[in-house]
Order: structure tokens, then C-alpha cells, then sequence
């Protein structure tokens, strides 16, 4: 459950299930805080312009997901909220109040490449890090949350991909933030670190921690997120909770079929050619295969899939999420 804020205000297209109590909420006069307010945020390199006037607003206690190819703006965006970047124009508030040194005081980051110090273990670095705030979580700590205790005197330099993850996740863990940003904090790992270091955001998660998570991985946006932007072209096209997103712009299932099966025959069902494979879309399976088999129309090499975030950005946009 997350907590009840007595000054909420909601701000965003949102459509996580526990917003279904707003209406109760309201009529007691609550309104929902914001951890990250934007409003018309503007980034531009010479003629061309990365962020185009950019407002939205993100409640606390969530993990929001920022979407979007290379090039979309989305990392500009980030590096912005984090205060990396400079505007060009725009207010940025986190937590409420306009970015100050005390206010990134409750952020933490996860950057995707962080240099690190050359000889040191891995308790040892966490250590140093610790040195820089002033109330930091106990090494101790950070260890356990992160599993990193069997290899906190292991050289960090010699940690595999999930452990150096692990690891750099412990760092922006280290002054207890309050909000927490993931800048594709899974990329390169195998599939079975990836799912351990999901494991890990949800016990952070948990704590009531809001978390911002940028990534590649359509199916980790749909696990991890409540509430996901995409972008494209410096703006925010779509937005809301995965889910609801795909139940919005897909209706039914894709039935695929090789290509080929198409070919000198007369298939008198609705479909498109997508490279390799013809795609049906249909609400009644069980009836568009028995209308298929009618046609004698061979089901080898048939998949039969719901729609997923990558589909619906192509849908979006005419171009693949991975850009």
C-alpha cells in the first residue's frame, strides 16, 4: 500500500490501480504530492530542439518509466531532472520546491557508466561513497539490500555484470534518497541478473521510494512500471500505465504466419504483411483459426501474441522503441 500524504495533487495521465481510490481521496480533501513537477521544460542545441516545452508531473511512491528511441529526447530530459543539463527554459521542482544542493540531497542516481576508484573492494567503495553525506545508510546495510554481502571483499573491478549492477545501484542507494533515478540500469546483463536486479527495484520500491527508470527493455517497463511516458521528437506522445496503454490502442491478439503462406492463395480474412510474417489481428481466436484451416491455410510456424510496448510505439510513431 502506499502511504496516504495529507497535501496530494495529482498531476499526470495516470492510470496505476491504486489511483481507483482518488475520487475517495478528494472528497476527503486530499490531493496527491508530486515528486517531480515539470512545466514547459525546454532544452535546444543551436537550431535544434531536444525537449520541446515538456510539462508533467510525477506523484511520489511509484517507479515511472521514460520511454522513447535514440534520439526522442529522452536522456536530455533525464540528465535535466537530474541536474546534469541546464534548461533552455522551463521550471523543473522536485519534491515540491525548486532544485537547490538540499534537494538533490534526497536524489539518487544510477548513472549508466560510473568510473570508479581502482583498487578498492567492494564494502571499501561503498565506504568512500559514504563519506560524501551526511547521514548515510550503513555499509552494512546497503550490502544486504543489494545482495552484495558474499562479494563485499571481492575486488570491484573483478565483479561480474549483475554484481558490478548491484554494486552501482548500493551507490545511489547510499543517502537513503527519497527519489531514485535508473538510468538503463540492466543493459548488457543476462536474463537471470536481469530478473534478480527486478527483484531488488521492487524491494526498494517497497520502502516507498519513487523511482525513475529509463530502459530498453519493453518487458521490464511492463514489470517494473506504474505509469510509463513515451517520446518521440522531444515530446511526450503517450501515457499512462502499460496495461491500460495497449488495452487503449489493441484490441484482441496478432496472429502471425510465415509470409509465404500467403502467397498464391486467397486468405479472405483482414491482415498486413510485417517482413517475414503476415499479422492478423483478432478478438475471436478460436474462430479466426478454424476460418484459416477452412482456407487450408498451413498453421506451421504460427505465434500467437498479445500486443506489447514495442508494438505499440511502432503503432505511435512508424519506428522501432529501440531506435
Amino acid at each position: 500500500m502506499h502511504p496516504v500524504h495529507k497535501k496530494w495533487k495529482y498531476g499526470g495521465n495516470l492510470c496505476c490501480p491504486w489511483l481507483a481510490l482518488q475520487p475517495c481521496f478528494l472528497s476527503l480533501g486530499f490531493t496527491m504530492s508530486e515528486v517531480i513537477s515539470v512545466n514547459a521544460l525546454t532544452k535546444k542545441y543551436g537550431e535544434l530542439t531536444a525537449v520541446d516545452s515538456l510539462s508533467f508531473s510525477i506523484p511520489q511512491g511509484i517507479c515511472f518509466g521514460l520511454l522513447g528511441p535514440n534520439g526522442a529526447g529522452k536522456t536530455t530530459t533525464i540528465e535535466m531532472l537530474e541536474g546534469i543539463l541546464k534548461p533552455s527554459s522551463g521550471e523543473i521542482k522536485l519534491f515540491g520546491e525548486r532544485a537547490t544542493k538540499k534537494v538533490f540531497s534526497r536524489v539518487g542516481i544510477q548513472f549508466q557508466n560510473t568510473a570508479l576508484q581502482d583498487y578498492l573492494k567492494v564494502d571499501e567503495t561503498l565506504l568512500m561513497f559514504s563519506a560524501f553525506y551526511e547521514n548515510p545508510k550503513s555499509v552494512d546495510e546497503l550490502l544486504n539490500l543489494c545482495s552484495l554481502t558474499e562479494c563485499a571483499k571481492q575486488d570491484a573491478r573483478k565483479l561480474s555484470g549483475g554484481q558490478r549492477q548491484r554494486m552501482l545501484l548500493a551507490l545511489a542507494l547510499v543517502n537513503d534518497p527519497d527519489l531514485i533515478f535508473l538510468d538503463e540500469p540492466t543493459t548488457g546483463l543476462d536474463p537471470q541478473a536481469r530478473r534478480n536486479f527486478w527483484q531488488l527495484i521492487d524491494q526498494i520500491k517497497a520502502q516507498g521510494k519513487s523511482i525513475v527508470l529509463t530502459t530498453h527493455y519493453m518487458d521490464e517497463a511492463q514489470v517494473l512500471c506504474d505509469d510509463v511516458a513515451i517520446m518521440d521528437k522531444g515530446k511526450i506522445i503517450e501515457r499512462g500505465q502499460p496495461s491500460a496503454l495497449l488495452a487503449k490502442h489493441f484490441k484482441g491478439v496478432m496472429v502471425h504466419l510465415p509470409v509465404e503462406h500467403s502467397q498464391g492463395r486467397s486468405i479472405g480474412i483482414p491482415f498486413e504483411v510485417k517482413g517475414e510474417h503476415i499479422e492478423i489481428v483478432t478478438e475471436q481466436v478460436d474462430e479466426t483459426l478454424q476460418q484459416l484451416m477452412q482456407m487450408n491455410i498451413p498453421l506451421t510456424g504460427m505465434q500467437i501474441k498479445n500486443a506489447n510496448l514495442d508494438d505499440l510505439f511502432l503503432k505511435l510513431t512508424g519506428h522501432e522503441l529501440r531506435g
